[in-house]
């Protein structure tokens, strides 16, 4: 008997497939509607109505993707996080030397920040709350996801510091708590780069200057080597 040479009928996609491609594909909708509202206005002035009206949809269907605003905020503070891995990831060069590394890592972190403002915004906001607040306000699944997005980044800033420390260049015990600190104080820095003023005392009043992002920038790079570098003196 001969053999039939045609090829196979496609297998038809089961109507639960089919559901769960649907609602991952209005899940990113919503994301990337998020996402533009916060580039465009900023976080305060992003709401969860504005985010349903530029999808086409009420919002609440928006509650049906996510358990409420703080995880809506909280996977877009990850599309944020991916894309500040990969401009640090950019500029690193392993064959520097450690304190240049780190200074190209740390600088680039400013720029990131200065021109996404939404992104320091929204990673404050979440910083507020404590570790079992947020896990309360977000589904498990976006906890993971988010710490997985901040672990990369922190990763690569921990590398260099740990490699700085296997040359002697650094004095860290723990590269992965440095790595957070400078996380943490480049947020700081950051809000006090778009306020763009400082306090200074003088004498009976106090005195406003300005301060630029270029200063600002300088004065982060700096602090971060000098932290990794500080020896403590030998009691």
């Amino acid at each position: 008997m001969e053999q039939s040479s045609a090829a196979p009928a496609p297998r038809a996609r089961s109507p639960r497939t089919a559901t769960a491609s649907r609602r991952r594909a209005r899940t990113q909708e919503i994301l990337a509607a998020t996402r533009a509202l916060f580039d465009e206005r900023g976080l305060g002035e992003a709401q969860i109505e504005d985010v349903a009206r530029a999808v086409g949809i009420n919002r609440a269907i928006v509650y049906r993707h996510f358990s409420g605003k703080e995880e809506l905020f909280a996977l877009t503070l990850v599309t944020y996080l991916e894309e500040l891995d990969a401009a640090l990831a950019a500029v690193d060069a392993p064959e520097q030397p450690p304190a240049a590394r780190l200074a190209q890592v740390v600088g680039a972190f400013v720029d990131f920040g200065v021109a996404h403002p939404a992104f320091v915004d929204c990673a404050q906001s979440l910083m507020r709350r404590t570790g079992t607040e947020l896990l309360e306000e977000v589904s498990e699944d976006a906890a993971l996801r988010l710490g997985r997005a901040m672990a990369t980044p922190l990763g690569l800033l921990a590398t260099i510091l740990d490699a700085g420390r296997r040359t002697g260049d650094f004095h860290v015990d723990s590269p992965e708590t440095v790595a957070n600190l400078l996380y943490a104080t480049g947020l700081g820095t950051l809000q006090l780069a778009r306020v763009g003023l400082q306090v200074e005392h003088s004498g009976d009043h106090p005195v406003v200057r300005p301060i630029t992002v270029a200063q600002t920038k300088e004065y982060l790079v700096h602090s971060a080597v000098a932290l990794a570098t500080y020896r403590p003196p030998q009691a």
